[in-house]
């Protein structure tokens, strides 16, 4: 529902008082979105998870409560990542993605297939 001349007014007179007071906070909310919220959350949910999986694999060598504590690292940062990609919903992962087609995953895991494919055949041929 649109807003009225009233209403857009008076939002507008809000709007200007904000650049007027606080010009560093205004700068800051019309910079961020979700979008941008919930990719840096995604990029540090990342970095703690790769984090984890070296305590994980070091533990096992040191101390396995070190392993555990790996391992519970991970998880709650999987829990973190799942999170962020729902917030970044639907578009905004296929706007991260957009390189990753199907067509052309299939194009190369194809590719990759049929080299393996003409290897094994030559090997046999060569028998």
């Amino acid at each position: 529902m649109p807003l009225s001349e009233d209403e857009q007014r008076i939002l507008s007179e809000i709007e200007a008082n904000l650049y007027e007071t606080d010009p560093g906070l205004a700068r800051d909310i019309a910079d961020t979105t979700i979008y941008t919220e919930a990719s840096r959350r995604l990029k540090w949910s990342l970095i703690g998870f790769f984090a984890g999986l070296v305590m994980l694999v070091g533990g096992l060598w040191v101390n396995i409560v070190l392993s555990c504590a790996g391992f519970l690292v991970m998880l709650a940062c999987a829990v973190a990542i799942e999170g962020s990609l729902r917030k970044m919903g639907k578009a905004s992962w296929e706007q991260l993605t957009q390189g990753m087609r199907t067509d052309g995953m299939r194009d190369f895991l194809g590719s990759r297939t049929q080299r393996v494919r003409e290897r094994f055949r030559r090997e046999d041929d060569d028998k």
